[in-house]
């Protein structure tokens, strides 16, 4: 496969799989506090704790204060999220070229 083909393969896949930040800022907005945003972006470990720590908070004041510091954080943390996500898929894209080119 020519170097040309390669990398044409790699931002289709790329572009495939990549996360959309408007779709992950409607998220955090709607269901932020459930760490509906988390899990759109592949965070399921702390998408799962926010969560549990929301659910927690209903019953009492401190963790929904700890969740609304969360999310508040989380509105700036969100791009480097989805830049991270796309490196991540363009690394194992370049993998999976590379063995098929062996």
């Amino acid at each position: 496969m020519s170097n040309l083909q390669s990398e044409m393969l790699i931002e289709q896949k790329v572009s495939n799989a990549q996360k959309s930040t408007g779709v992950a800022y409607l998220l955090w907005f709607f269901v932020g506090g459930f760490g509906g945003h988390r899990f759109y972006l592949g965070k399921t470990g702390t998408a799962v704790a926010q969560l549990i720590i929301t659910v927690v908070g209903l019953f009492t004041l401190i963790p929904l204060i700890i969740t609304g510091i969360w999310v508040l954080v989380d509105a700036f943390l969100i791009p480097a999220i989805v830049r991270e996500n796309t490196e991540s898929v363009r690394r194992q894209a370049r993998l999976e070229v590379a063995s098929i080119d062996r």
